[in-house]
């Protein structure tokens, strides 16, 4: 049909922007799908699934109930629960290939290498292993090889700190997801949906940031506040001036929480 309005004397001069990529794009969606079918084939390099964003490829996860998402696929590190974004990309990629470029960055931002690193299994390689090994840092995991059958105590009590550790940074996912809308990108081009992703894990930087700042100022707040009412006489008067009407004093003798109105 394309070739047929050329033909015909159709102009795409007359056409805008917009209209003239997603007539490119529906020209090429059509050789994709023609490729498949006279290859017997149900897959095809760069395949284009959605006409509006044509960069989005289908990335195959095998979760049950989604084994395809699409979308940009993300490659993130946690320090000190602050979220560094190390790699973006709209093509599927091995997770595993990047371990020792983001250990050199942590170096180059911190002057050392880190103690440990808690990964998840796809990362537990043996190329990884020993390059963390030559460097005196400690993979989080089992080793390689048949379990042991006896494992101590302090084993399986550093096994469970390491997983607990290394969730934290799936909470972080879920926290971006949930409050910071990261599965709610509505940009339709690639710098500005990178741009997008990037400025979401910089709010939830900035909300971990917030909350420090705020327990600080709490508790020199609090351990001033509470040594001034500790002081003979023990009610302050100048708080009732501010609107307080129901003071919460110690009561240093019961060692509790007593209300004097």
């Amino acid at each position: 049909m394309y070739r047929r309005l050329i033909q015909a004397g159709a102009r795409m001069e007359n056409l805008s922007k917009r209209q003239k990529n997603c007539l490119e794009t529906i020209k090429k969606v059509y050789e994709q799908q023609q490729s498949m079918w006279e290859n017997k084939t149900q897959s095809v390099p760069q395949r284009i699934v959605s006409l509006t964003q044509r960069h989005i490829r289908p990335i195959v996860r095998g979760k049950a109930g989604k084994p395809i998402e699409f979308g940009a696929k993300l490659s993130v590190s946690c320090v000190d629960n602050y979220v560094f974004l190390e790699k973006i990309s709209w093509e599927n990629f091995n997770e595993s290939c990047h371990l020792k470029e983001q250990v050199e960055k942590y170096k180059e931002t911190f002057g050392y290498y880190p103690e440990s690193v808690h990964v998840d299994k796809i990362y537990r390689t043996r190329e990884n292993r020993n390059w963390c090994k030559e460097r005196g840092i400690r993979i989080s995991g089992p080793k390689l090889g048949r379990p042991p059958k006896n494992v101590s105590e302090e084993e399986k009590k550093q096994a469970h700190s390491d997983e607990c550790f290394r969730n934290a940074i799936e909470g972080k996912f879920g926290q971006a997801k949930r409050r910071f809308s990261l599965n709610l990108v509505m940009t339709k081009l690639p710098e500005t949906s990178i741009t997008s992703i990037a400025i979401t894990f910089l709010v939830v930087n900035l909300s971990k940031l917030l909350r420090q700042f705020l327990s600080l100022f709490l508790s020199l707040f609090t351990n001033n506040r509470t040594g001034e009412l500790i002081k003979p006489p023990f009610i302050n008067f100048d708080y009732t001036l501010n609107n307080f009407y129901v003071l919460k004093l110690i009561d240093l003798s019961e060692n509790s929480w007593s209300k004097v109105a």
